[in-house]
């Protein structure tokens, strides 16, 4: 399956190339600042974020602003991708109804298109955590691991919502619903200790704070997460993508009907 669609990506290389140009290109068109919305959007974020919780949370959780900043950093990347995912089969409609291209490229290219920007936040926080008085180790090339795991989640939800787009638009508004649900439930802006072991073990059923987690360990506690907690991160990323895989494969030649 993945030689397969690596041999596609290969044979469509220059229209996959020109659409992550586009995707970036578009979504800073007309702004004064272009790409520095990539950093200064997240930032943003996280300072409103520290200003409001950071005397609510922060009195006793060392180097908050790194701990916030992991939670945004992961969150923020993975609202990003999914949110263009689920769109990027209707606003591409108009070529692959003319053009016979594999559907699932439109969907890569906004998330290649989101992991760029995710990559120039990620070194922002690099130096933030350098500022913070973090030591750097030789632990934080780990950070690659649940990274990857990221990517193949978010492609694989990508995948699911980009599909049931087509056939249902109230998807859009069930999402943002969904999202923000979500993001009080990923433990970005408090810890988790003042629970039960039994509440702190449901966390691990929220793919997205793993992955948050999996950040926090190496960067501030300087820990290898376990290796069930490896396999758990795998697990999430690896049946999401299998699930969205199963959806478009099923429904693939369904999508020019509904367009």
């Amino acid at each position: 399956m993945f030689h397969s669609i690596a041999l596609k990506l290969k044979k469509n290389q220059f229209l996959f190339e020109e659409l992550v140009k586009r995707d970036f290109k578009q979504k800073y068109k007309r702004t004064v600042l272009g790409m520095a919305w990539s950093v200064l959007s997240p930032l943003l974020t996280l300072l409103v974020m520290s200003l409001v919780f950071s005397q609510f949370f922060g009195r006793h959780t060392p180097h908050y602003t790194i701990y916030l900043f992991c939670g945004t950093l992961v969150f923020s990347y993975f609202r990003e991708s999914t949110n263009g995912g689920m769109n990027s089969l209707m606003s591409n409609a108009n070529i692959f109804s003319k053009v016979n291209v594999p559907k699932y490229l439109f969907l890569l290219s906004k998330n290649v298109s989101a992991l760029i920007n995710f990559g120039l936040t990620l070194c922002v926080f690099f130096l933030f955590v350098f500022l913070d008085g973090v030591t750097f180790h030789p632990r934080f090339v780990l950070l690659i691991y649940p990274i990857c795991c990221l990517v193949l989640f978010n492609v694989g939800v990508g995948l699911v919502l980009s599909a049931l787009f087509v056939f249902f638009r109230d998807i859009s508004y069930l999402y943002d619903v969904f999202v923000m649900l979500l993001q009080y439930m990923s433990a970005i802006f408090y810890t988790i200790d003042g629970y039960s072991p039994l509440m702190q073990k449901l966390f691990l059923c929220n793919p997205v704070y793993c992955y948050i987690k999996y950040f926090r360990v190496i960067v501030l506690e300087g820990m290898v997460p376990s290796l069930s907690f490896h396999l758990l991160c795998a697990f999430y990323a690896v049946v999401m993508l299998v699930i969205g895989g199963m959806i478009y494969k099923v429904n693939n030649h369904k999508f020019l009907y509904y367009i």
